[in-house]
């Protein structure tokens, strides 16, 4: 009836998940993510190594060597956050879980600590991409910051 008076739907916000400097998925040296082969997202280059929940959700699964985690959230879209490139190679030295898979979590839960000074000296790549693993089932999916970000500052805007 009164359509102006209804709230446009701006989409579901994803917060970033570490602190540092929020970059397109293009700049991530590695073209499993540049070229997207994974889905739409973004990438931080972190100035800390806390990682928090974007997203309230569950965390469907936390790999064993710790570098990465994925989680559904409760809108159900697929996450992924990989902490650094060739970090798997790492052995889950540097990274310390503070979940496991099959936790529910808030956004702003911490998930994972990693050691980024150990990362370096290991020769990885610090990079840390944030995929929307199911872009497919959405109209879009929009990185919607670039420069300094804080955790759960909106970096990605999916369009239903």
């Amino acid at each position: 009836m009164f359509s102006f008076l209804k709230k446009k739907d701006t989409g579901l916000v994803i917060g970033s998940p570490i602190k540092g400097e929020a970059v397109s998925l293009t700049k991530v040296p590695d073209p499993t993510f540049s070229e997207g082969m994974l889905g739409k997202g973004a990438a931080i280059i972190p100035s800390e190594g806390k990682v928090y929940a974007p997203a309230d959700g569950e965390i469907s699964l936390l790999f064993d060597t710790l570098h990465a985690v994925s989680m559904v959230t409760t809108e159900g879209v697929e996450l992924l956050i990989h902490i650094g490139l060739e970090t798997v190679g790492l052995g889950g030295n540097g990274f310390e879980a503070h979940i496991k898979s099959g936790d529910t979590v808030k956004k702003g839960d911490l998930l994972i600590t990693a050691d980024l000074d150990k990362i370096k000296e290991a020769g990885c790549e610090i990079i840390t991409p944030i995929i929307i693993c199911n872009t497919d089932d959405y109209e879009d999916v929009i990185q919607t910051a670039e420069g300094a970000v804080n955790p759960q500052d909106a970096i990605i805007t999916i369009k239903k």
